[in-house]
């Protein structure tokens, strides 16, 4: 139960994007879950609460981590090459997947909820004065903290800073539409090529349709795309899966959306479950070209050959990498393949980045 004097503190705010119901209840309307959160009660993603028929969010500028990433771990391959963005998240998230690698903090709600508190303005300093290029909004899934990501992003492009998230995709058009305003790029998260099943059974969600109703929001607001759908091994490996959710990035998003396949590694509350074999990679994204698919990655292999661009015309090696870093650049000053010309689905120039001074709160 959140006290008065809790109203006090400086990440709790008056929430976004909600109405009221009879009885004092609320219907947060952030993302499609669309929660009905009684007096007292918090939305699915822990964050956000009902105190006395308002719905609050408990995590404006409440921040788990701040790291200086290179945005290649976003992953973003083809925005900025070599970039460097200052990373954030908080506590929450509207998923529940067994599998989450950050568990530690997504799945840190109600009564668990922690962090250290900065303003926007605070962030946007610290991107600055660390020689940040951009900031990505990333870890826990960044719409339930929608109230300081927006009003970050504001600030970060005055700055002359660029914004991306990394996202589940479950945010809802209005929400959407208003941050697209000020949000250069997104990458979004698929599990097990958007199979239902494993949405319910894994991720606590109903139906991963709405995803692609965001991806069309964003897409038509000009935000830069990049699709990553983690494969898991034995519930969410099926081919006709996997060419479903391709052919519709095809026809829907275009065929140079870059497109990387995850592999999976035993986490959190799913551990009885292997790596997934790079076989099964392998031959998925042979599925994602064979449906049109231009760039396609595989994500989680440091040093396999699909972690480097081609030419989609003529096969060139064009970029080379090695987990986050670019070994080599082959692309003309113009992002053309030096073999045939042919222009190569990249925003902005490359930017050779120094060593990355990493690092964590302590």
């Amino acid at each position: 139960m959140l006290r008065e004097s809790d109203l006090k503190k400086p990440w709790v705010r008056v929430a976004r994007y909600w109405e009221r119901m009879e009885k004092g209840k609320v219907r947060c309307n952030l993302c499609y879950k669309r929660c009905p959160i009684a007096p007292g009660g918090f939305g699915a993603c822990g964050v956000r609460y009902n105190h006395d028929g308002t719905l609050y969010t408990l995590v404006y500028g409440y921040l788990t981590a701040m790291n200086l990433d290179p945005i290649e771990k976003k992953p973003l391959m083809h925005f900025h090459p070599g970039a460097r963005v200052l990373s954030i998240s908080t506590a929450g998230c509207n998923f529940m997947c067994r599998f989450c690698i950050n568990w530690t903090i997504s799945q840190s709600r109600r009564k668990h909820i922690f962090g250290k508190f900065m303003t926007p303005e605070e962030v946007v300093e610290e991107a600055v004065n660390l020689g940040a290029d951009g900031i990505s909004y990333t870890y826990n899934e960044p719409t339930v903290f929608y109230e300081f990501m927006y009003d970050t992003a504001v600030l970060a492009k005055k700055k002359g800073l660029f914004n991306t998230i990394v996202t589940n995709g479950y945010m809802t058009p209005e929400p959407a539409e208003e941050l697209s305003k000020y949000l250069d790029a997104a990458t979004v998260d698929f599990k097990a090529s958007a199979n239902k099943e494993f949405y319910r059974k894994f991720m606590g969600v109903h139906d991963p349709e709405p995803i692609f109703q965001t991806l069309e929001v964003f897409k038509k607001r000009g935000v830069f795309l990049e699709i990553t759908n983690l494969i898991v091994p034995e519930y969410g490996d099926k081919e006709e899966d996997l060419r479903r959710l391709a052919r519709w990035v095809v026809e829907n998003l275009g065929p140079s959306t870059p497109f990387h396949l995850l592999r999976f590694h035993p986490m959190y509350m799913l551990t009885d479950v292997p790596p997934t074999p790079v076989k099964t990679l392998e031959r998925l994204a042979n599925i994602a070209k064979e449906e049109g698919l231009e760039y396609v990655y595989i994500g989680n292999v440091p040093g396999h050959p699909l972690e480097n661009t081609y030419c989609p015309k003529c096969g060139e090696l064009v970029i080379k990498r090695f987990g986050f870093d670019i070994i080599e650049w082959r692309l003309t000053p113009d992002n053309r393949c030096p073999k045939c010309g042919h222009k190569i689905n990249i925003v902005g120039k490359y930017r050779k980045r120094p060593p990355l001074d990493l690092w964590w709160w302590r």
